[in-house]
């Protein structure tokens, strides 16, 4: 299987993939599905379903009453293992208008709501220019707007790597002005003039080239029945959960999962889980800051 599989190409692949993902999750597909979702003919439909019947052939088994295909009994996915995450993801893609719709795996949507995040403006040619510097080792002089500055200041940046803390987009960044690297936001870039070859490796942000490892598990105030549920929530094992997350992004990852603040200033039911390992934790914080 995995010889047969290295010898296809990417897009046979894909429409192979694209296969068993409606396999797994509707139950079904058909010959006319593989055309909507790649314009292919009926004659290559036809080919790519005869093929994974080929690859896998307990996956799948012709209904007639339905003319249709439908999961076997035995199924067992050969291309991508079930993911309940890529699925969701997609969900959250389409109801935020980053993925077409006819993009999306999913044939008929589920009702799907978030809760509001603020837009956060990220110009687009900012972050052409970021990424640009970044793929290029270059430095380049942007105007930012930082909170302890009431105007904003022109400085140089050494960009190496984009992060996400949740909620807003960074840039990971050597700061030619404080000569240490440092998160920039990139919603406050308000300008970019310049850029030229950078004299710092991003081999040398230690912050964010090692990670670190919080151990959570449920409050301890709450009941026996509470906390079980905690441990399904955050798939923990033996009471404890671990997340392991870049020094770099520890600040973020503590706020965003409640863990920056001591446990006992809410509720059990509100603040649910707690650091097991807060001891070890503080102090790498503290190195961090320094």
């Amino acid at each position: 299987m995995d010889r047969d599989k290295a010898e296809l190409r990417w897009g046979i692949e894909q429409r192979l993939e694209f296969i068993e993902f409606r396999l797994f999750w509707e139950g079904h597909v058909n010959r006319i599905d593989v055309m909507q979702q790649f314009g292919v003919s009926v004659n290559q439909a036809s080919s790519d379903l005869n093929r994974y019947i080929a690859l896998a052939p307990d996956n799948m088994v012709y209904d007639k009453s339905a003319r249709t295909y439908v999961r076997g009994s035995d199924f067992d996915c050969k291309f991508r293992p079930p993911d309940a995450a890529h699925y969701l993801s997609q969900l959250r893609l389409v109801a935020d208008d980053v993925l077409e719709r006819e993009d999306c795996w999913i044939p008929d949507l589920p009702p799907y709501a978030s809760a509001p995040t603020p837009v956060r403006g990220v110009d687009p040619v900012t972050l052409r220019a970021v990424v640009g510097a970044i793929r290029r080792s270059e430095a380049t002089e942007v105007k930012y707007q930082s909170l302890s500055s009431p105007e904003p200041r022109w400085r140089w940046i050494a960009p190496h790597a984009i992060a996400f803390d949740g909620f807003r987009w960074h840039t990971r960044a050597f700061c030619l002005t404080d000569e240490c690297f440092k998160d920039f936001l990139l919603s406050r870039i308000l300008g970019i003039r310049g850029s030229r070859e950078s004299e710092t490796s991003a081999d040398e942000d230690r912050d964010w080239h090692s990670e670190v490892t919080l151990e959570v598990g449920p409050h301890p105030d709450l009941s026996e029945t509470q906390a079980k549920v905690i441990a399904l929530d955050y798939g923990m094992r033996g009471g404890k959960a671990k997340i392991k997350v870049r020094r770099a992004l520890l600040y973020y990852a503590l706020r965003r999962l409640g863990l920056d603040t001591d446990p006992d200033a809410r509720r059990p039911q509100d603040q649910q889980i707690v650091l097991l390992n807060r001891d070890q934790i503080s102090q790498t914080a503290q190195g961090i800051m320094q």
